[in-house]
Order: C-alpha cells, then sequence, then structure tokens
C-alpha cells in the first residue's frame, strides 16, 4: 500500500509547508478516494505522528461499515484509529450537508483535543476548490469568501489547526494512488444526488470544455492572498480607530474603503456574538448592518447590539425578555 515515492516527497514538501514535520497529526478518513489517498500518503510520509478519524453521520445505514473499513486499513498500516459518531437529537431533514459538516467538525476537535493532536489534515484538493469558488460565485460572494479553501486555517469554533496539504492534487491523482494501492474506495450515493448543490456544479464542471479546474483552484489562491492583504489593512485600521474596553467596542468610520469598514465589523460583531455563529456571518446580514450604521442607526446582529453616529458603537445586546 505504499504510494510512489515521488508522490510521497512532493506531499512531504507540501504538508511540511503547513506544519513541523515533528509532530503529531489527526487524518479526517471518511473512506472516499481523496482521504484514503492522504491516509496513504501520510503513513509514508510521517510514519509514527499520525492517528486517523472516521465520522460516522449516522444518516446512512452503510457508513458504520465503511468506517469500519477504514479501521482494517490503519490496522494494517499500524495507524490507531477511531469512529466518532454524530449525535442527533433529531437527524436533519434539511441543510443535511451543512449540518453534517458542523457536527463532523465538532467531533473531530474533539478527538484531536482529546489526543493530544496538533492538527487536523484533510483531504480537500484542486477539484473541491475550483467547485467552492463557483458556489460562492453563484452566491455573489466577496473576496473572503471566493478565497474560498485556505491551505492552513482554523477548524470552525475551534483553535485547532485545520490543513489542507492536497489543494494542489487533483482527484484524479488521488484517485489513482488508491488503485495503486490496490484499496477500493467507498462510494457516497450522496456524491450522485442533484439536490446537493456541489453535485450540480460539479457536473456542470466536467461538462465544460472551457473551465479548468486547476485554474479555478489558482485562482482561488491569488484571491486568498489578496484577501490576507486586506485582514493586513483591516488591522493597520483597528489599531488606529479602534477602542475596545469597557464591554464595548467603538470605531470612528474614516476615509478607509468601505471593504475594511466592512471587516472593521465583522470582527466587533465575532469578538462581542453571543448568538448562533458569529464567526460565519453571511454577506446579506453584513450588509444591513453596514446600512443601518452608516445611517446613523441601530441594528442587532448575532447577541451584538450595533448603533451608528459619529462613532460606531457595539455592546453585547440586552437580553430578550421571555
Amino acid at each position: 500500500m505504499v504510494p510512489d515515492p515521488a508522490h510521497v516527497e512532493r506531499f512531504s514538501r507540501d504538508l511540511d509547508a503547513l506544519i513541523a514535520p515533528d509532530v503529531r497529526v489527526g487524518i479526517a478518513v471518511s473512506g472516499g478516494p481523496d482521504s484514503l489517498a492522504l491516509l496513504l500518503l501520510a503513513a509514508a510520509a510521517r510514519p509514527g505522528r499520525i492517528e486517523a478519524a472516521t465520522v460516522d453521520h449516522r444518516l446512512r445505514l452503510e457508513a458504520r461499515d465503511e468506517a469500519k473499513a477504514v479501521g482494517s486499513i490503519c490496522r494494517q498500516l499500524g495507524i490507531p484509529h477511531e469512529i466518532l459518531s454524530a449525535e442527533w437529537p433529531e437527524k436533519p431533514r434539511s441543510a443535511i450537508q451543512e449540518r453534517a459538516r458542523h457536527e463532523r467538525y465538532r467531533l473531530l476537535t474533539a478527538w484531536a483535543k482529546g489526543h493530544a493532536l496538533d492538527a487536523i489534515v484533510t483531504g480537500h484538493h484542486a477539484d473541491d476548490q475550483a467547485e467552492t469558488l463557483m458556489m460562492r460565485l453563484a452566491r455573489g460572494a466577496g473576496v473572503r469568501g471566493l478565497a474560498a479553501m485556505r491551505p492552513a486555517a482554523k477548524v470552525p469554533g475551534s483553535d485547532i489547526p485545520l490543513l489542507r496539504p492536497l489543494l494542489a492534487w487533483r482527484r484524479s491523482e488521488l484517485a489513482a494512488i488508491c488503485v495503486g494501492g490496490g484499496l477500493e474506495p467507498a462510494s457516497d450515493p450522496g456524491n450522485a444526488e442533484e439536490r446537493f448543490e456541489r453535485v450540480r456544479v460539479r457536473r456542470a464542471l466536467a461538462g465544460s470544455d472551457w473551465l479548468d479546474a486547476q485554474s479555478l483552484a489558482s485562482t482561488a489562491g491569488y484571491l486568498g492572498e489578496a484577501d490576507a492583504a486586506l485582514q493586513w489593512a483591516m488591522n493597520q485600521e483597528w489599531s488606529r480607530a479602534v477602542r475596545n474596553g469597557g464591554g464595548e467596542i467603538v470605531y470612528r468610520p474614516s476615509d478607509a474603503p468601505a471593504e475594511i469598514r466592512r471587516r472593521i465589523v465583522q470582527a466587533a460583531v465575532e469578538r462581542l456574538g453571543a448568538e448562533g455563529r458569529p464567526e460565519e456571518l453571511r454577506g446579506r446580514e453584513l450588509d444591513r448592518v453596514l446600512a443601518a450604521l452608516t445611517a446613523g442607526r441601530q441594528s442587532t446582529i448575532r447577541g451584538v447590539l450595533c448603533s451608528g453616529g459619529a462613532d460606531w458603537r457595539f455592546r453585547k445586546a440586552p437580553r430578550r425578555k421571555s
């Protein structure tokens, strides 16, 4: 099951660029071709320094057997493996993929912390990146959204590093690694259901003779660099024009570009937010708050009261009366 040495060397360079080679990391393995290829590459590149986990979302009967099959592969490779089971008070009937994603990261975060792992590594690749970019383009996303997935980020709602060393790899390359290792990946029927946006986008890209997934993934990377530059500029503005104390954040708007002011508002809400997921504000929510602040009005978002005027003020909103 050992991959081609050239592939292992390439993977080592990609992962070493994201995290030191002497630390222990957790590999998220679903049993599909992408994550199985990641498992084989990581096992060869960092022997003795990886553990693996498979999330059983408990949404398909076959999922448990698929997770056990991953465990069998891990035993052959000498890699510790754990099956993490989702906990649903009631199984989701809408926004299934989004809710499954949140539960998956919640479980992986708890697992990584419990095993003292320094990061979680996933098998997202260039084709995933291209699909994400197209989905966000269709929603009218800004620079931050169009930057799509970053090679190094944080697990949503956590301080655990989330690493994606395969963003320059194609889906076909990873499938070939599985074939070469004699593995038969699991097949998720959800990957063929047109009701899921990603499936529709994937098929549209596959049927296009002018959209190239590798080029789209490169574009997302360039947008990520642009987003980092904008974030740097926002940090400068925050240091210059924001006061933070007494449970209140105060910003005096200047001649900063609209995108910088927008990011100041987002950062203030993320720091004070007490409802929902403040770190996942949607563009239309920010647009509504910015319009109110610019007009000198008040607006409440994610448990934060935002007040306009000469100074823009942000504080936790009063508790709602039951």
